[in-house]
């Protein structure tokens, strides 16, 4: 067990639930193994207490914080830098304390390239389909629109409040040079563009624990020789995943974007190269272990 003591840096999660939160799990583990004087703690901050709350990180020289729903987009304003990809996002996930200024930054993006990545899913020239245009759809949209513009390809946004998708579309569009769509989530607008996809990414809460019997795409729209992904990662394999998987499909789990970004995160704070075994192996441990799933 790790000695803590005067000299324990700590590094926390503020949001509102984060009572089963994976993150000091994840971050634990990798401290431990890379023997760092560290600790990560989640605290439950309600939307009226954000100022508070980090006004008090601040005043005690917190080294670094993740940042989860409900606080990723109001939390801008009370930062004193913003990374410039985190900015275009406009959501802050990760903080670092650099010399008493909080500098945000945006992991979710990069953790979900990562994810696709190393499951062998190749980007260029794909056709890309995203459900859900909130701080996850943004981040990932963000992240694919920064690589499509290298090597080609399109994607296409879906969400139930169609203004916010045609928003993002707007704001990737003249950021980078690459072909966007945002339409409505609807079945029929989902059964149209769905026939010429290759990657189709979940980025909602729809078939998260605890209503797991959910799905936000039908099965039959899916096609075996697609991609796909679900952010959400209780449970480990959502009804989207199993019924992909049953059509012959490639799936991507939530888990794996989880511990990516956690490990980008890990990357800003401490400089050093993040133990992913380590981080992966507690997150699952504690996944499978859980009688909720």
């Amino acid at each position: 067990m790790r000695l803590i003591n005067g000299k324990t840096r700590l590094y926390c999660l503020i949001g509102d639930p984060v009572q089963h939160s994976l993150s000091p799990i994840i971050h634990n583990a990798a401290f431990e193994k890379l023997n760092i004087n560290a600790v990560y703690l989640a605290f439950n901050v309600s939307k009226g207490n954000l100022k508070k709350a980090v006004d008090g990180l601040r005043s005690l020289n917190v080294a670094g914080f993740n940042v989860t729903m409900p606080h990723k987009v109001s939390i801008l304003s009370l930062l004193d830098r913003i990374d410039s990809l985190a900015e275009k996002i406009g959501a802050v996930n990760t903080v670092k304390n650099v010399d008493g200024k909080l500098v945000g930054y945006n992991t979710d993006g990069i953790g979900a390239l990562e994810a696709l990545k190393r499951n062998g899913v190749k980007l260029e020239g794909k056709k890309v389909a995203i459900v859900g245009a909130g701080g996850a759809g943004k981040a990932i949209a963000f992240a694919l629109a920064q690589q499509l513009e290298k090597f080609g390809g399109e994607i296409t946004i879906f969400n139930r409040t169609v203004e916010k998708a045609v928003w993002l579309e707007k704001s990737l569009t003249e950021t980078f040079d690459v072909k966007v769509k945002g339409l409505k989530l609807s079945d029929l607008n989902l059964k149209n563009e769905l026939k010429n996809v290759d990657i189709l990414i979940n980025a909602t809460s729809v078939g998260m624990y605890p209503s797991t019997g959910k799905t936000p795409v039908s099965k039959n729209l899916i096609k075996p020789n697609m991609v796909v992904f679900d952010v959400i990662y209780e449970p480990l394999k959502t009804r989207l995943l199993t019924e992909a998987e049953k059509r012959g499909a490639k799936i991507v789990r939530g888990v794996d974007m989880l511990v990516y970004q956690a490990a980008k995160a890990f990357e800003i704070w401490i400089k050093k190269k993040p133990p992913i075994k380590e981080m992966f192996k507690a997150a699952l441990r504690t996944l499978k272990s859980s009688k909720e799933l």
